[in-house]
């Protein structure tokens, strides 16, 4: 098992690539804590994790709440005695155009995509440092590297996690901690389902065309991604044992976006 007694922190596990991934890390060994603002689907999801025979934690965690976060880092220090594995997933989406956002849709969005990754990076960096390893990896997404219309808030945070990444990874070189960039194209978890008909009607089309022709008219074979193909480079990049990966952005995307 490649993440045997590994203990990963993973925000936003409660439900899509987050849940995804913390049963995938699960199944590689890892003692994973769910980590969500729906406590009660983030139980739920410990539940089913114990009942497969591995080690889970559920904690309320509100990614934008400094304290909450201090507190809920020193829980799981208190409950596992070390973090090897951050997962910065914790996200949402809101579809508009910029003349239509308002200035408080902006900075909510913003708020939970980048202070979320800064305040759980900075908790769990002081315990990586002083035991000198560690593995963080941010939820970008193919809009890390490229645009979309009616998602200014989106593609502006998933750009700025990029530079996150590099300058953890800069910095935690020296303590073996290394940062990386899982970038998702389309997935169909309830985020992207729910902007279907959201882009639908921004856009004026059917909900079909939104998918062929907006979501999936770049891909190499017209598929969207799966939760599993994410939990697998999840995987990849939380056992590499070196600094020769880090401070990279993987895309993961039938091919929309190739470098």
């Amino acid at each position: 098992m490649k993440l045997e007694n590994k203990v990963a922190i993973i925000t936003g596990a409660a439900s899509g690539i987050g849940r995804a991934i913390a049963f995938e890390y699960a199944k590689e060994g890892a003692k994973v804590i769910v980590a969500d603002l729906d406590i009660n689907a983030a139980e739920e999801t410990v539940a089913e994790i114990k009942n497969n025979g591995s080690e889970a934690l559920a904690i309320s965690m509100n990614v934008t709440n400094e304290e909450q976060v201090n507190n809920d880092i020193q829980t799981v220090i208190d409950n596992f005695g070390r973090i090897d594995i951050l997962v910065a997933n914790a996200g949402y989406q809101h579809i508009a155009s910029v003349e239509e956002l308002t200035y408080q849709q902006w900075k909510d969005l913003l708020s939970v995509h980048l202070d979320g990754a800064f305040l759980t990076t900075k908790a769990c960096l002081k315990h990586m440092y002083k035991q000198k390893s560690g593995s963080i990896i941010y939820m970008g997404s193919v809009h890390s590297k490229e645009a979309s219309k009616l998602k200014a808030p989106y593609v502006t945070a998933k750009h700025g996690l990029i530079g996150l990444c590099e300058v953890v990874a800069k910095e935690g070189a020296e303590y073996n901690v290394r940062a990386n960039v899982i970038c998702p194209g389309y997935v169909k978890t309830p985020l992207v389902e729910k902007q279907i008909p959201e882009q639908a009607k921004e856009l004026g089309i059917t909900e079909d065309e939104v998918v062929k022709n907006v979501m999936l008219k770049d891909t190499v074979d017209g598929q969207f991604s799966t939760m599993k193909d994410i939990a697998q480079a999840a995987v990849v990049f939380a056992s590499w044992e070196t600094n020769a990966l880090t401070g990279q952005s993987l895309v993961v995307s039938h091919g929309w976006f190739m470098q």
